[in-house]
């Protein structure tokens, strides 16, 4: 999961409805099939709450974790703009790179290729990357172009800003000159160190951040290793303990979904930027579902790389590479045969989910069915008793995978995610949201669930929609309707997720105030 109620995270795509290929005919009043391929098991179905924010970190869920980093709002990813105020001009990427870098009046403007994507090397240097994802360069004669398909010390840049106005800034390039717009709109680093900060000064601009990104590469290279690193441990020995687990136990759930990047693989020296300790965290975690005799489902949130550009999945700028080369799939491959090894003796041990939200297109079926083949196999070299789940694509169709598994894999299980706040719901009433759910997303769900095929999940839903003034007893309705159409899900569901600075997100909230109760389900 991603930023709350913002357009600058995956929100737009999580609540479509994505349309069933069946492979075999299901009425609208039969029962649910018995699935052949997969014994009956006393934690099915999974009526589960997902640990978000704790070991992948996402800073919409506790934005406090990122109070302590100098010029938080010039983070890896965020998107800048810069005018030139003299010139009445915008900073672009000509043909949104691999040309000059130049200055165009607002008639002129395409926005996406006048938006700089940052890559933070220190709290005041960094690297600009263009639309076409090359990297804004100074050459010898002073010249600015957008043509490096690396960083490096020819495309590191410093930001000045101006002390009484943050957002009024100059731009030092790598030969010490700064940026400035001439009268042709050509730019050019050749500007000297003097300024009145004055409006008529060319190397002037005012900086418009247009996006951000709050996640675990931004935490620990925004904080620096050495910095990020007390900062973390003391997140994972505070914000879930063994406490909740007792509490999740006693509320009539029987199973956490737990979020776990790549890189907790190489614990305790993952690479750079990112810091050991989140395995320690995990460990702990299946020594308290074993007290609490709740199940525990691992889900790989964020793949080297990144399956889908969202903070959620550790992306340093909102690009999506994972999937591009067999390197990052065989690298992934490796993270679960670690976790499946490490985990699979715990009695507690109930699924390893293969990967959280690959995205259409980027992330192609073919290299999709590659990965969670290979994954699938990695896994039962470990365990023939845990349950193996295959997140369908974002943006994507539900049933495309339902060929794939259309011969059967024992223990498989296809995990769909449902919400009900996108744009698709904007101007919904409380009841067209509840119809929604009771015919489109449970007609999705029946078509999931065909008798030797795989168990269905629905991953991850929250009572949360776009409905103004909503009463108590209509967001009673919400989680209560909710939870009675994706209870028909075989394997059952999730939710998103148990703590959350955004009540309606927090299930212990939720819990706690009376909206949600669990113990007559």
């Amino acid at each position: 999961m991603t930023s709350a109620h913002t357009s600058r995270s995956r929100l737009f795509f999580l609540g479509r409805l994505w349309f069933v290929v069946a492979l075999c005919s299901l009425t609208h009043g039969e029962s649910t099939p018995a699935l052949q391929n997969h014994p009956s098991h006393p934690g099915l179905p999974v009526r589960a709450v997902s640990l978000g924010g704790w070991l992948v970190i996402e800073g919409w869920i506790l934005p406090s974790l990122f109070d302590g980093i100098i010029n938080e709002d010039l983070m890896d990813g965020s998107s800048l703009q810069f005018r030139s105020l003299a010139r009445n001009a915008n900073l672009t990427a000509a043909r949104g790179g691999g040309a000059a870098v130049v200055a165009v009046p607002d008639s002129q403007l395409n926005a996406s290729y006048g938006t700089f994507k940052v890559w933070r090397i220190d709290e005041t240097t960094f690297n600009f990357r263009v639309f076409n994802r090359q990297f804004v360069s100074v050459g010898g004669d002073g010249s600015v172009v957008a043509t490096a398909a690396a960083p490096g010390a020819a495309e590191t840049f410093k930001i000045v800003r101006n002390a009484g106005d943050k957002n009024r800034v100059r731009i030092r390039a790598p030969n010490g000159r700064f940026l400035q717009v001439k009268r042709d709109y050509s730019v050019v680093a050749d500007h000297g160190e003097s300024t009145s900060w004055s409006e008529d000064d060319p190397s002037v601009f005012a900086m418009t951040n247009v996006g951000d990104m709050h996640g675990e590469f931004q935490i620990c290279n925004g904080y620096g290793t050495a910095k990020a690193a007390p900062v973390l441990r003391n997140h994972w020995n505070t914000f879930i303990v063994e406490e909740d687990f007792k509490f999740i136990a006693s509320n009539g759930l029987n199973a956490v979904r737990i979020p776990v990047g790549w890189w907790i693989a190489s614990d305790p020296n993952p690479p750079a930027p990112f810091v050991g300790g989140s395995l320690d965290a995990l460990d702990k975690a299946f020594k308290w579902a074993e007290k609490y005799k709740l199940w525990v489902i691992i889900d790989l949130h964020a793949a080297p790389g990144s399956q889908n550009g969202y903070e959620h999945s550790a992306s340093r700028d909102g690009s999506q590479e994972w999937g591009t080369n067999d390197t990052s799939i065989a690298q992934t491959v490796q993270v679960i045969d670690f976790l499946a090894s490490r985990y699979a003796a715990s009695p507690s041990l109930l699924a390893m989910g293969l990967m959280n939200e690959p995205m259409a297109p980027g992330v192609t079926l073919d290299s999709l069915v590659k990965y969670y083949k290979a994954g699938y196999a990695a896994a039962r070299r470990h365990t023939t008793k845990a349950y193996v789940v295959m997140s369908t694509r974002l943006a994507g169709d539900s049933g495309e995978l339902l060929s794939f598994f259309g011969g059967g894999l024992p223990g498989a299980v296809i995990d769909v995610h449902y919400y009900v706040f996108n744009n698709t719901f904007t101007n919904m009433t409380a009841r067209q949201n509840i119809d929604f759910i009771e015919n489109n997303y449970a007609a999705d769900l029946r078509g999931l669930t065909t008798r030797n095929g795989p168990l269905s999940f629905v991953g991850e839903w929250v009572a949360v929609w776009n409905v103004q003034n909503a009463t108590k007893a209509e967001y009673q309705r919400l989680a209560q309707v909710q939870m009675e159409v994706y209870g028909r899900a075989t394997f059952g569901w999730a939710y998103w997720t148990l703590k959350n600075v955004n009540n309606y997100w927090s299930m212990e909230w939720m819990i706690k105030n009376g909206y949600i109760s669990l113990k007559r389900h």
